[in-house]
Formats: C-alpha cells, sequence, structure tokens
C-alpha cells in the first residue's frame, strides 16, 4: 500500500502554520477594527485579546494533533468524538465552498496585484488566477517536500514584505497624526469577529500532521512558533498604522498598508506593498492548495466520499485525485465569478467547526478518564485545561452568533449549503464502500 512520505520537520511546519494565518487581511481588517474601537488602545487591546484567543486555539490543536497525528485534522478529530456526518459535513464544506472559494478569491487577488504590478492589461487576470492555480497544484501533485519548499520561500517573503512595512514606517519621522476619536469599547466585541477571522488557518497544518518527521513533538511546537510570530507581527503592523495614519486615518481608509507605505515612500511605497500582497496571497493560495486534500482522501478511506481519492500516488507519495478535483472546482469557480459570495454564505461555518472539534479535547479526556488512561511523560498537554479550551469554545460561539446576526440571510443560505451534505453522505454511505477504515494512509519515514 502506497504512504504518505514523512518530510516535514519543524521549520516547515512553522512555516506552514504562519502561511495559513497571514494572506490578504492583516492589510485590510485593521481599517475595520480601528472604525469599531477608535483609540490606539482599544485597537491594541482587541488585537491582543484575538491574539490570545489564537493561542489558545494553537494549545487546543497541538493536544489534538498529539493524539492523532493523522492525516485529515480536523475531520479525523470530529469523526472520533462527534461522529461521522458531522466530520463529513466539514470535509464537504471544505470542497463545496470553505478551501475551494478560498483558493478561487486568493487566486483572483493574487491576479490582479500582479498585473497592476507588471502593467498587463486587467482582462488577463481570470487566465491568471486560474494558471496559478493549476500551477500551484501541479507543484503539490508532485510531492510533499516541492510543496512544503514552496511555502517556506513564500512565507519568508511575506515575513519580510510585513517586516519592510513594520520597519520603514515605525522609523519614519512624520508630524504628529490628528488627535484620536474617543474609545468606543461598546465596539471592541464586534472588532473581535474580523481580528479573528484574521488570525484564523493555523488549524490547517494539523491536516498534514502524518507528513510530519515527528508530528507528536513537533505538531504542538509549530502550531505555538507558528501562531505566535504571528501575533507580534500583527500587533507591529498595528502599530505601524497607527504611527503613520493616526487612528482617525485608520479607520476611514479602505487600504491601510497602501497608504501607510505612500504616506512614508510616496509612489514607490505603494509598489513596495502591492508586491507584498501579491507574495503574502500566492503563499497562502500554496498553503490551502498542499494542505487541504488530505481532508477529501482521508474522506474516501473512510468510504464516504469519491473511492479514487482515496489512493495516493505511487510515485509522489500525495493524494493526486483529491488535489485535481480541487484544483478543477476551483478553476470552475473563478470562472463563474461566484466564489466571493459563496465564502460569504459559509464563513461563519469555519468557527461552528473550530468550536466543534476544539470541544472534541472534552471527549477526548473523558474518554481517558473512564478508561484510566494516564498521560505519558513528554505528551503535550493544553495548558489551563479546561478553560482554556472553554475560552476558544466561546469565542467560536461569539463570532458564529455575531456572524448570524449581521447577516442573517447569508447565514440561511449557508445553512442550506452545508445541509446538502447530508443527502450527500448518505448516498455515499449506501452506495460506496463504507468499508473505510479511518486509519491513516502512511506510517513511514522518507529520508532524502
Amino acid at each position: 500500500m502506497t504512504r504518505y512520505a514523512r518530510r516535514i520537520g519543524l521549520f516547515s511546519g512553522t512555516m506552514a502554520v504562519i502561511g495559513g494565518i497571514i494572506g490578504g487581511g492583516i492589510f485590510r481588517t485593521p481599517a475595520a477594527v480601528a472604525e469599531r474601537v477608535g483609540s490606539p488602545p482599544l485597537i491594541l487591546a482587541a488585537w491582543v485579546a484575538g491574539g490570545v484567543v489564537a493561542l489558545i486555539g494553537a494549545f487546543c490543536f497541538g493536544e489534538l494533533g498529539q493524539r492523532r497525528p493523522r492525516a485529515g485534522g480536523g475531520y479525523v478529530y470530529l469523526r472520533e468524538t462527534w461522529g461521522p456526518l458531522p466530520a463529513f459535513l466539514y470535509g464537504w464544506a471544505l470542497l463545496l465552498v470553505i478551501a475551494s472559494g478560498a483558493i478561487a478569491a486568493i487566486a483572483v487577488t493574487f491576479a490582479d496585484y500582479a498585473l497592476a504590478l507588471t502593467g498587463l492589461p486587467a482582462r488577463l487576470n481570470l487566465p491568471l488566477a486560474i494558471a496559478a492555480i493549476l500551477f500551484v497544484s501541479a507543484v503539490n501533485y508532485l510531492g510533499v517536500r516541492p510543496g512544503a519548499v514552496l511555502q517556506n520561500l513564500f512565507t519568508v517573503l511575506k515575513l519580510a514584505a510585513l517586516a519592510a512595512l513594520i520597519v520603514i514606517g515605525l522609523a519614519a519621522g512624520l508630524p504628529p497624526a490628528e488627535p484620536s476619536p474617543p474609545g468606543a469599547p461598546v465596539g471592541f466585541g464586534a472588532a473581535l469577529v474580523p481580528i479573528l477571522f484574521t488570525y484564523g488557518g493555523w488549524q490547517q497544518t494539523n491536516f498534514i500532521a502524518e507528513e510530519m518527521v515527528d508530528p507528536e513533538r513537533d505538531l504542538p511546537r509549530a502550531l505555538v512558533l507558528g501562531v505566535g510570530t504571528v501575533v507580534v507581527v500583527y500587533l507591529l503592523a498595528n502599530l505601524t498604522y497607527l504611527h503613520v495614519l493616526g487612528a482617525g486615518a485608520l479607520a476611514a481608509s479602505t487600504a491601510p498598508a497602501a497608504e501607510a507605505m505612500r504616506a512614508v515612500l510616496g509612489p514607490a511605497g505603494g509598489t513596495l506593498i502591492a508586491a507584498g500582497i501579491a507574495v503574502s496571497t500566492f503563499g497562502f493560495l500554496n498553503l490551502v492548495i498542499l494542505v487541504t486534500p488530505r481532508v477529501f482522501q482521508a474522506m474516501a478511506a473512510d468510504g464516504v466520499f469519491f473511492p479514487r481519492l482515496a489512493r495516493l500516488h505511487p510515485v509522489h507519495r500525495t493524494p493526486a485525485a483529491a488535489i485535481a478535483l480541487q484544483a478543477v472546482w476551483a478553476a470552475v469557480l473563478v470562472l463563474s465569478g461566484s466564489f466571493s459570495q459563496l465564502v460569504d454564505y459559509v464563513a461563519f461555518a469555519d468557527w461552528i467547526f473550530f468550536g466543534l472539534t476544539v470541544a472534541g479535547l472534552f471527549v477526548y479526556r473523558s474518554r481517558d478518564r473512564r478508561q484510566g488512561v494516564a498521560v505519558r511523560p513528554g505528551e503535550f498537554r493544553v495548558p489551563g485545561y479546561p478553560w482554556t479550551p472553554a475560552v476558544f469554545v466561546a469565542a467560536a460561539i461569539f463570532v458564529v452568533a455575531s456572524s448570524v446576526v449581521a447577516n442573517p440571510r447569508n447565514s440561511l443560505i449557508g445553512t442550506g449549503l452545508l445541509g446538502l451534505g447530508v443527502p450527500a453522505y448518505w448516498y455515499w454511505r449506501r452506495c460506496g464502500s463504507g468499508k473505510g477504515t479511518g486509519r491513516p494512509a502512511a506510517r513511514e519515514t522518507i529520508k532524502g
């Protein structure tokens, strides 16, 4: 039986965590946060609070990953704690919209910035977006190592772009900004919603746990190191925006990173940020394409998805058919032009599954107590249990509730899209093999 190859070490795992979080959000979201809370202290406090929630999530997924270092990550945890249907609906949502829609949206964003930088006509944006999807999918088809190398390169580049923004912005001698508006503590909770979305993405590294050389040790470390790095970078980026623009101008901005750099460097600053966003979005595109097909492969191995997806490529040891399916569907979404609306419909659903997955820790721990399972020396466990997972679950409930209240129509449509997965699940259970073991496809280390 062809098995996954264990080729991802701590550095590549950490780069995957960072790359899964930093997309384009940090270049835009700070304006929405500033508009909702107003004063600089509250803006920074909101980003600190969001960072704490993200770190708690990293700790929780670190324990989950050490318990079950298997391809598919959250799908596996949901299946083992809440049952096969919630797990299937998670994978269904990833393929239908969450991951594929994100791939389409990110690819189009990358194409827009790349064309602007090169001076090529804007009408090429869709062909370039599809070409980017196909190119990155082909790289990841050829093996986890090429995909990881590409991820490492673009994560380092996006960190360099943000470092340039921070250093240049904070070092600039500028006249005092306009007085900040009074703080609005009542908007603090509302500001946390876009912040938590901007911090999201670290959980995707768990999808490739089975391809890490030493997942029990390195996955928790990669999650905590990666999220911690991003929290520091995001706080410094917001300090830069406040230093250059001030809270009032930041709140009114539609592109705070570009405006901050233009204020310091003139037109060259706008070009620098455009290049940084192009690099950042391309790296994020690679990360999503790299990790998500492992979920579809795990579903197929359980007998609840297309059987062909369960098989790994005999040479490259990748879920080749799942990568191809994802690429084709994402390209269809690009051509349809519907991806942005679809992502809006189901954005809240991602946090439903976040909350359920972390709540699964209570199920695992309860089973351990009933079965008398003791913690082995060196095993990673969430600090502050049970309060820390409870805080994360409460944050997930808050995000979902806020999203529903803010746009009940989108939430209703998104619930309908998720609901389509129920008959699909029963179809595959009835007509498919239904004989998947749920066991990982790999237990082999490949060196070199």
